[in-house]
């Protein structure tokens, strides 16, 4: 039998997901932003669900801007030719950001963030609509709104949850005194932050949002898990040679030896809060690869841990 991606509680008062998470960024494009319109057939995105599915990789990650506005829909006409999929995964997906698009009815000139009671639910009902489901799992505010009314969002909330359109919410991208005031006006816990969060990216062990993970019990989201890939190609930045030579050595330390991106993937769940990690691939080989890490129960020791964080530092621990 094939290995499986764990299933764990993202929050002691839910919500179940898989470990690692189909992130839909790049649904229908590799590189850059024009799309390959071979990943945007339903029957592409349906075999790409299927395909995760069959490896416990059953959450999804979505944000009604990814694509210009468009994969949302994308996703959703997928997953319409088997509808039947949907009580067997879990759709989360994020709102706030508006910038130039011709998906708006009004006129937007300058990117901004909108966190209006209106604007949050407007985008909930065209979310559902554009996914072909009556609920969302869980809705995350993509990026800190300067203008939040922390009053106002939560309203918006409390209504979605009340209506059963949304069934656990949380945020993206925001800081520790940030979600402590929406958390302050909302009867029900935040159940995540998606954060960047990779090798190359630390700051979250510094800034204080892994430690407040810790203390409310709310698994992180990381994306960009492999610092935007970075980390796999060829690069003349001295930090990112130097975690690749971290990374490498690591993974020939175990026997087969791990890729990079699965050396990466094991340095994120070593860190006490278990993140979820969102995966940016489309390659269902790649996909199955990182099965293996639970598989062979892969788990770096602290040398290993610390020796990835020096070469991501440039210097050793203090």
């Amino acid at each position: 039998m094939a290995p499986l991606i764990p299933q764990i509680m993202m929050h002691p008062e839910g919500p179940q997901v898989s470990q690692m998470v189909f992130g839909t960024w790049r649904l229908c494009n590799t590189n850059g932003w024009e799309d390959d319109q071979s990943l945007a057939t339903p029957q592409s995105v349906l075999e790409r669900i299927e395909a995760c599915i069959s490896l416990g990789i059953t959450t999804f990650d979505l944000a009604d801007i990814y694509g210009g506005y468009r994969y949302e829909k994308v996703f959703g006409d997928g997953l319409a030719l088997k509808p039947e999929l949907r009580e067997k995964i879990q759709l989360i997906t994020k709102t706030g950001i508006k910038v130039p698009s011709d998906a708006w009815s009004e006129k937007v000139e300058v990117n901004h963030y909108d966190t209006t009671f209106e604007h949050i639910v407007s985008q909930v009902e065209k979310s559902l609509t554009y996914l072909r489901t009556s609920y969302i799992d869980v809705l995350l505010i993509h990026r800190p709104d300067f203008l939040m009314d922390a009053d106002e969002v939560a309203k918006a909330m409390i209504h979605l949850k009340d209506s059963g359109k949304v069934k656990y919410f949380g945020v993206s991208n925001h800081t520790v005194s940030q979600m402590e005031l929406l958390q302050s006006r909302l009867p029900f816990p935040l159940v995540t932050n998606q954060i960047e969060f990779s090798p190359s990216c630390l700051d979250g062990m510094f800034d204080g949002t892994l430690d407040y993970a810790q203390k409310t019990r709310a698994k992180p989201m990381c994306w960009s898990p492999l610092g935007g890939g970075a980390l796999l190609g060829s690069s003349s930045d001295p930090k990112v040679q130097r975690l690749q030579k971290a990374c490498k050595a690591v993974g020939d330390s175990f026997s087969p030896a791990l890729p990079l991106d699965l050396v990466a993937y094991a340095f994120l769940l070593r860190h006490p809060t278990k993140p979820v990690i969102v995966l940016g691939t489309n390659k269902i080989e790649r996909l199955k690869s990182v099965a293996t890490l639970f598989d062979r129960n892969i788990t770096l020791s602290r040398q290993q841990w610390y020796s990835i964080w020096e070469a991501s530092k440039g210097h050793s621990v203090p």
